[in-house]
């Protein structure tokens, strides 16, 4: 097992805001891999999406996480979609720690509902689509090497905090400095 540390989980449930918090507490680098799509891009993934495509954007996405995965030790946010894939997947094991952060519809619904860029929820009932979303994705998310729950009332410190001491619970030599 390496050393990168990834958060997969649906859109809206805090992978970027909270991985942040991760790298920050455990001193290594941070990367979100939609920010590395749409800097390698020079498009915003909506776009991406609308000129390409989701099968085009989840190639690309398999790339650049194969390359983010490779380089330095740190805490890697994946899309939404990432680890439904089974090749992301195996990129992710082979590279680390996967850490579901995991959410009720709710709470990402509220999230997520005043977001214009999410072109997964472009639909005529958005609310819907993320449930059916949610739905078909969490028996994948739960595949993840752990599971970190978080709702509403979990600030990104205290999420950050129990993603970390589940780390250590459960892979206590991966935290270790190398």
């Amino acid at each position: 097992m390496q050393g990168q540390i990834a958060l997969v989980g649906m859109m809206g449930v805090g992978k970027t805001a909270v991985g942040q918090e991760i790298a920050r507490q455990l001193g290594v680098v941070f990367t979100d891999t939609d920010t590395e799509i749409e800097r390698a891009a020079a498009m915003t993934i909506p776009e991406i999406f609308a000129r390409d495509g989701e099968a085009f954007f989840r190639d690309r996405e398999s790339l650049v996480l194969a390359r983010i995965l490779d380089g330095r030790r740190g805490v890697v946010s994946t899309g939404g979609g990432a680890w439904v894939q089974p090749q992301n997947r195996a990129l992710i094991r082979a590279a680390g720690v996967a850490l579901w952060l995991d959410a009720d519809l709710d709470t990402l619904w509220e999230r997520v509902r005043h977001r214009a860029t999410r072109p997964l929820l472009m639909t005529d009932n958005p609310r819907e689509t993320l449930a059916k979303l949610l739905e078909t994705r969490r028996p994948v998310y739960a595949k993840a090497h752990l599971r970190v729950p978080t709702d509403a009332q979990s600030d990104i410190e205290t999420t950050a905090r129990r993603a970390i001491a589940a780390i250590r619970a459960n892979h206590p030599h991966f935290l270790e400095a190398r």
